[in-house]
């Protein structure tokens, strides 16, 4: 990774003079004691010092949702790479951007190809042999498709894995319908070669699903069963209407993840319940597909949270914006992509640096244009040049 050195391990650490973000939201300069993965109280007479006075130290960012792994698993089509290879280089790369825990978009689709079951098994196998010699925390979203019946077995079995998955119901099967029957399915080409098949064979495979429509809404039922049974987070994604987030509510699923309409996203925060958009919305002035405006929803009160999507950088450059525009100020911005994403995950020990919780956090020289100088991954220190 340019500009990255090689991990400092040491039991004990502690980060010096730098301006430190409460759980109240100031920024007090103090000194931070680390051991054994944990934040402290006081430091050990042999621990490792580093300087930071000048900078920021912050929580480590907390990714709900990123499948830019994906690219690096099968950078082009028909094109893969072995697992581990690929893993760890993603694993630099959340570090690099300050993310010290991901949680993995694994879409689980009807679809042949890299978003096939097949290619699931593959990815949860990978990853939980892999898993302990990463850096940051990798955990996972199975971003369900509600047509992908003959998976339910699979993530009946996958939510026994500890870390527990969290569980996403993901309907684009109904939208790729729509596009198909209008004649405005321009990515035709492109989810066909996705797939690895021909778009004839694509279409046939789409008319195969959607004869499966009258099963769907017990099936989503029956793993959002499965799901609550093991205590998953579950979230929906991509509602259009306040008809589905409220069968959506009724069902547990308490997250709205890119929801495509204002009344959605309102109902969502007035019901206490976390609304994720894209932070590659927000560095972007907007979303590509002409969804919601996250910037405007995060203004309006209407986003508590953003996710990497696709790009793993926007998380750090998002908040960024968001205080270089005067949308929130820094203590704010900052909980948008670390405290509100560990709470809707329901991770309670990390997000906001008080002792006791996890050792995740990093260093930011905001001088200038941000800079990230140091990422803190469960104690580990990875240091970045200029």
């Amino acid at each position: 990774m340019p500009g990255a050195r090689e991990g400092t391990m040491s039991t004990s650490i502690s980060l010096q003079g730098g301006r430190v973000l409460t759980p109240e939201g100031a920024l007090e300069t103090a000194d931070l004691h680390l051991a054994d993965g944990r934040i402290v109280e006081s430091p050990a007479a042999d621990g490792l010092r580093i300087d930071c006075r000048g900078y920021w130290v912050l929580p480590g960012i907390v990714d709900v949702h990123g499948d830019a792994f994906e690219l690096e698993l099968h950078p082009r089509p028909g094109v893969d790479i072995a697992f581990p290879i690929a893993m760890r280089s993603v694993d630099r790369q959340l570090l690099a951007n300050g993310v010290t825990t991901a949680f993995h978009g694994l879409t689980v689709s009807w679809e042949p190809g890299a978003r096939s079951l097949e290619a699931g098994r593959r990815f949860m196998a990978g990853l939980q042999a892999l898993r302990p010699r990463l850096t940051a925390d990798h955990r996972v979203q199975l971003r369900w498709e509600t047509f992908a019946h003959d998976a339910i077995e699979d993530l009946a079995s996958w939510l026994e894995n500890e870390p527990t998955p969290a569980v996403a119901f993901n309907d684009h099967t109904t939208l790729t319908v729509e596009k198909v029957k209008s004649g405005k399915h321009d990515k035709l080409g492109q989810w066909a070669q996705r797939a690895g098949v021909t778009v004839e064979t694509y279409l046939a495979e789409v008319d195969r699903v959607w004869s499966l429509a009258s099963e769907v809404p017990a099936k989503v039922r029956e793993v959002a069963t499965l799901a609550g049974r093991q205590g998953a987070v579950m979230l929906s994604h991509d509602e259009r209407f306040l008809s589905e987030r409220a069968i959506h509510r009724d069902l547990g699923i308490r997250v709205s993840e890119f929801p495509l309409a204002t009344e959605v996203a309102a109902d969502a925060m007035a019901n206490g319940e976390p609304v994720i958009m894209g932070a590659p919305n927000v560095i972007r002035g907007g979303s590509h597909t002409g969804a919601l405006s996250a910037e405007e929803a995060i203004g309006e009160g209407l986003c508590s949270v953003l996710a990497s999507d696709y790009y793993y950088p926007s998380l750090l450059h998002a908040a960024e914006r968001l205080v270089d525009r005067g949308v929130r100020p820094l203590n704010e911005a900052w909980d948008i992509v670390s405290k509100t994403p560990a709470a809707a995950m329901g991770l309670d020990d990390r997000g906001s640096i008080e002792v006791g919780r996890r050792a995740d956090l990093v260093v930011i020289d905001g001088s200038g244009p941000w800079r990230l100088v140091h990422t803190v991954a469960g104690g580990d220190v990875i240091s970045f040049g200029r």
